[in-house]
């Protein structure tokens, strides 16, 4: 009886360390994954032409038509993604978040601009267009961008319908999907697939070269 007795208490304490654990938010992260094995484009759907794999990196190139989307084979809901990349002069480029396989990602699902914010060209922009900004919609912060032909490092945090991308370790953007969006679209369009639950990340080509490296993914 005393063994039974010990082993009940024992066992009763155990579960209590576990509840305590998760109380106070100690519950193990997920890892980080790798969507980028540097080798091939295994785990990815799409172009596979105009996005090759060169030295270890991503690259997009635009004498090969700079043009169209390469996605995850796997679809996500909340996330946390890494990545980091390399803008030529002028660069145009998209990453693309729950998002179907058809479609004009920035639509039918949600696109973050990837773009050389100091070119003069786009001087005119909107400003939900520039680097960083869910399209259309949500406006990132500028300045925080390296020279152009200098690797950045971003994060996006997508959870719900709140979105954070973070460059170069500073906070650009920090918003609400739905909150934004409370008295219309801001760009007077319709966004079908802004509010999607899940779907693919793509790297959304837009006739320029750009590179990437080092893309990690955490499910939330």
């Amino acid at each position: 009886m005393k063994n039974k007795e010990f082993l009940y208490r024992i066992g009763l304490y155990a579960f209590s360390i576990v509840l305590l654990t998760a109380a106070s938010g100690m519950v193990p992260k997920a890892k980080f994954v790798s969507l980028f094995n540097g080798k091939d484009l295994d785990g990815w759907v799409g172009n596979k032409v105009d996005y090759q794999v060169e030295d270890g990196l991503l690259v997009i190139r635009p004498d090969k038509g700079g043009n169209g989307n390469l996605y995850t084979e796997e679809e996500y809901a909340d996330f946390h993604l890494k990545f980091e990349f390399l803008l030529s002069p002028g660069a145009n480029n998209g990453l693309g978040i729950r998002t179907p396989l058809k479609g004009d990602a920035a639509y039918v699902g949600m696109e973050l601009q990837i773009l050389d914010n100091s070119s003069s060209m786009y001087a005119d922009l909107k400003e939900y267009q520039y680097h960083g900004s869910v399209y259309g919609i949500i406006p990132a912060k500028r300045g925080f961008q390296k020279n152009v032909g200098e690797w950045n490092q971003q994060e996006v945090i997508a959870k719900g319908d709140d979105i954070k991308v973070i460059l170069n370790g500073k906070v650009i953007l920090e918003g609400n999907i739905r909150k934004a969006t409370k008295n219309g679209m801001p760009d007077g369009k319709d966004h079908p697939g802004l509010f999607n639950k899940s779907g693919h990340i793509g790297f959304l080509g837009h006739g320029s070269m750009v590179k990437f490296k080092n893309i990690e993914i955490r499910k939330l």
